[in-house]
């Protein structure tokens, strides 16, 4: 049996820590859990804040060069992906010399720290022919494409309201030094910036259009130590809660936080419509809630009632391991990595896009304007 023909895509890598670690994970391993992929993937170069940490990086995972200079990578002719893993205050000028550079480009989110910044990115990405998405890899669990797909069939019908959240401890020591994510100079804002990204993705991709908000940013423990130990103030939310109107009128609540005491990676949607409801928690990854309202009903219930839809690994394409083993964080990366891959490979567009990123971007503006006026409802610029 003669081989197809398929490309290999070589993918230069911008920034170590958790997400960079992620997705070197996941393009290493995607052979192991689909067949008939659309191409190859392998990450031949990494850059990191300094030569020593990035040749340690190619060392023990395997990367063939070593680079402390973003310049020097995005410009090898051979590399056809930027994926961009750095803090939010570099992603503006990172994508905006990839895209320069004729590269496709992946970027971790949020897509800049501003609407102008991330609707010059859109902009710059739809103009440049080259295959440009966002890392919302929520959108890739097994139960909330399961989710989409039931919205999308009509299941739920027109959406009334919904609730939604993500919630951390890790603030919850104040005497836990603070990174980046805690400094907005790079984070660029706050627990918002980090978590409130991935919820007004996922409601705006259920919902629609989010226009107007109403937001209150908190900060419970306003000194931290700096990396060096020093006392250093906090100038980044640690909560931040919104109240939300769409497009269609249907209204809801954000809330993200990193001072929940008890919370691990608890990421929670519930979705009300005319016809039905959807209710997923990321700690019970294996199942979505669907309470269909068009079932037969009776004085003793009828079959109406939420029912837990066994979603667990039930990906189309995915072949290892077994659809009926249960679920895990790391199966959103691993099929986000894939789809943008073979929309790669195909010259196809992906989605979520950049224009997804600004959008989500947007509205962050729009809650950071509202918690600086009172909580007024704020209206979302486009």
């Amino acid at each position: 049996m003669v081989q197809k023909d398929i490309p290999t895509l070589r993918v230069g890598l911008l920034g170590f820590g958790s997400m960079g670690r992620t997705h070197t994970w996941a393009v290493r391993n995607l052979p192991f859990h689909y067949e008939d992929l659309p191409f190859r993937a392998e990450t031949v170069g990494v850059c990191t804040t300094s030569i020593e940490k990035s040749r340690r990086v190619c060392a023990e995972f395997g990367i063939g060069a070593a680079y402390d200079n973003e310049d020097d990578l995005i410009a090898r002719p051979d590399v056809d992906i930027i994926d961009v893993c750095t803090p939010n205050v570099f992603h503006y000028g990172a994508v905006k010399k990839a895209l320069a550079a004729g590269k496709h480009v992946l970027c971790e989110k949020p897509l800049a720290i501003s609407p102008k910044e991330a609707d010059e990115l859109a902009a710059l990405a739809d103009k440049s022919g080259k295959v440009c998405g966002m890392v919302f890899n929520n959108r890739w669990l097994a139960p909330v494409l399961r989710a989409k797909q039931l919205m999308d069939e009509g299941r739920v019908g027109r959406v009334l309201h919904f609730s939604a959240s993500y919630l951390h401890n890790s603030c919850m020591d104040p005497s836990r030094r603070a990174g980046w994510k805690q400094d907005k100079t790079i984070c660029g804002g706050g627990v918002l910036f980090d978590l409130g990204a991935h919820v007004i993705d996922l409601m705006t991709w259920f919902c629609g259009p989010i226009v107007g908000v109403s937001g209150m940013e908190q900060i419970a423990y306003p000194s931290h130590p700096d990396a060096n130990g020093n006392d250093w103030k906090t100038n980044a939310d640690e909560a931040f809660y919104m109240t939300c109107r769409t497009a269609s009128d249907a209204c809801g609540t954000i809330t993200v936080s990193k001072i929940t005491q008890g919370a691990n990676d608890d990421l929670f949607f519930e979705i009300y419509g005319e016809k039905g409801s959807l209710r997923f928690s990321l700690m019970e990854p294996n199942w979505l809630e669907f309470y269909d309202a068009t079932a037969p009903s009776s004085p003793q219930g009828g079959t109406r009632g939420f029912t837990k839809i066994e979603c667990v690994s039930r990906y189309p394409n995915m072949v290892f391991p077994s659809p009926k083993a249960p679920a895990g964080w790391l199966n959103g990366h691993l099929e986000s990595m894939r789809a943008y891959l073979s929309a790669v490979a195909e010259n196809r567009p992906f989605v979520p896009s950049f224009s997804d990123g600004a959008e989500v971007q947007r509205v962050m503006d729009a809650a950071y304007r509202s918690a600086s006026n009172g909580s007024k409802l704020t209206e979302v610029q486009r």
